[in-house]
């Protein structure tokens, strides 16, 4: 960040969409249902995945067996 710049808010940074979810809207895009996701589109081909939640980092990985397990 160049020193003449304002640091950006935090809230602001928490709130915006990251550029690989994409929007209903947008063409193309795959639509859920309302807080339903799928594991293929959160691991895209990958058997586990890192999670920021409050500061802390969790790892949510797919077994052999297909399950899920959260470890922080």
């Amino acid at each position: 960040m160049k020193p003449d710049q304002a640091e950006p808010d935090a809230h602001a940074m928490q709130t915006q969409t990251p550029s690989s979810v994409h929007s209903p809207a947008e063409s193309g895009a795959r639509t859920f249902l309302p807080g339903i996701i799928p594991t293929d589109y959160l691991f895209q081909g990958s058997q586990e995945i890192l999670i920021s939640h409050n500061g802390e980092h969790y790892r949510l990985r797919i077994t052999k067996n297909g399950k899920l397990i959260l470890t922080k």
